[in-house]
């Protein structure tokens, strides 16, 4: 299905426009810049990928309560805090992530943007001339949000066709089931989805159910695809219920939402046992930390490990509580532990560098974030603490390059650009200013050839 939109948003076009509007959605205060979110969504996202034989995708987060996920142009899927917390397992998660990552294979996003209607174009051009605004001037995050706003709701504006949401549904449930997920994740998914739909529908609808209208004949097939199969067995992630417990709170943006969040971790803590007992108590623990309550947040994390259950986002969250008590040698040492547990866990990495600079242990900390970055080249926050250690050690090109970077991966690429000619000034290195020369350009190439393509759709 997705040849026919090649000839008017070609795929090169296409993984462009989606570029750039991540440039700038990254900087929406909605997204979620975690890194055991982060990690977490990308990683599912892969593995669904993997089974289907197809290119990665970006799956990641946004602080967003209602229950959504959208695909963006480029291979980007958007998922709604709100639909994590929703899932009552992690199969059923999988599949609204597995629908998505169709629609990015089948181009679905493509052919809808390229529909010769009005208000199809329209909506188009919004996205392309919110990019260019923020293009033009030094990536103001007033522009960054109107970006991400428009791009965030391209599928409910664009909508996509029952036949596409059909070839989604079932190219999703074979890529959910090859990855070892449980089939029946995705009829279960579908009865909540369309119970909320009815719940809310005098109030405007549920968001994913308006967008992907879940028609009876889509339910029935999948029934009947599920029903063939035999029971899964997949066993829940561990991280999926820290992550969902993490999530229920970083959604919660008032002390309304905050204190249904407290009594719903409560009553999971209560009424479940070992990896949903200690994940719901880790919330409460993460829960107290946003309040800065560092006595609950020490007696949270003790229940949470009472349940004989040890994971890395507990472990993240004990160094950082060491640290914010100015208990810095008992950061340390926890981080040394958990990164020999878990050495390939992006948030205890990040935790254990920012114990080691609040130590003065600035080398090591600098040798630690060369091993992050390699594993995880794109994560912004990686670069923003080596700039930050350069400077300790009185190396300020060095700084500014790691700042450029930073800046880069957060889609700023005008203040990256700036930290560059920055880091040229203060360069006596003929061999050095050559090479941010070239990155300069490269950086002003990248911004030129952004533009050139959003005017396209003007």
């Amino acid at each position: 299905m997705g040849a026919a939109s090649s000839a008017d948003l070609s795929p090169a076009l296409e993984q462009t426009l989606g570029d750039a509007i991540m440039e700038q959605g990254r900087r929406f205060p909605s997204y979620i810049n975690d890194a055991d979110v982060s990690q977490y969504l990308l990683g599912l996202g892969r593995r669904l990928s993997q089974a289907s034989s197809g290119a990665d995708v970006t799956v990641f987060g946004v602080r967003d309560p209602s229950i959504n996920a959208f695909a963006l142009p480029g291979g980007y899927v958007g998922i709604n805090s709100g639909l994590i917390v929703a899932a009552d397992n992690e199969s059923q998660l999988a599949s609204v992530v597995a629908h998505e990552i169709a629609h990015v294979y089948q181009r679905h996003v493509a052919r809808g943007m390229t529909q010769s209607t009005k208000s199809r174009n329209i909506a188009l051009a919004s996205i392309a001339g919110a990019l260019l605004a923020a293009l033009a001037g030094s990536g103001d995050l007033a522009m960054g949000v109107a970006a991400f706003g428009q791009a965030a709701a391209v599928d409910q504006q664009l909508g996509f066709s029952r036949q596409a949401e059909q070839e989604a549904d079932r190219a999703g449930f074979e890529m959910l089931t090859k990855a070892g997920f449980d089939p029946a994740g995705m009829v279960q998914m579908f009865s909540k989805l369309e119970n909320a739909a009815r719940l809310n529908r005098g109030e405007g609808g549920g968001a994913y159910a308006s967008t992907h209208p879940l028609s009876i004949q889509r339910m029935s097939d999948i029934e009947n695809r599920a029903r063939g199969m035999s029971a899964g067995r997949h066993q829940d992630s561990d991280a999926f219920w820290f992550v969902r417990s993490k999530l229920r709170v970083l959604q919660a943006r008032d002390s309304g939402s905050a204190r249904n969040a407290e009594s719903v971790l409560r009553q999971e803590a209560s009424q479940y046992e070992g990896v949903r007992r200690a994940a719901a108590w880790y919330g409460l623990a993460y829960l107290a930390w946003e309040r800065k309550a560092y006595d609950e947040v020490a007696q949270a994390l003790r229940q949470a490990g009472a349940q004989g259950v040890q994971s890395p986002p507990m472990a993240s969250l004990e160094i950082d509580l060491a640290m914010a008590r100015n208990q810095v040698e008992q950061a340390r040492q926890i981080a040394d532990r958990a990164l020999a547990r878990w050495p390939e866990n992006q948030g205890v990495g990040l935790a254990a560098v920012e114990a080691l600079l609040k130590n003065n242990e600035t080398s090591a900390a600098l040798k630690q974030l060369d091993n992050l970055i390699e594993r995880w080249p794109e994560e912004p926050r990686f670069y923003q603490l080596q700039a930050q250690a350069f400077e300790r050690l009185g190396q300020p090109v060095k700084a500014r390059r790691a700042m450029a970077d930073y800046y880069e991966k957060m889609g700023a690429l005008a203040a990256a650009v700036v930290q560059l000619q920055q880091a040229r000034g203060l360069s006596n290195d003929f061999y050095e200013q050559s090479e941010l020369d070239v990155r300069i350009r490269e950086l002003q190439d990248r911004v030129r050839t952004n533009r050139e393509l959003l005017e396209q759709f003007r």
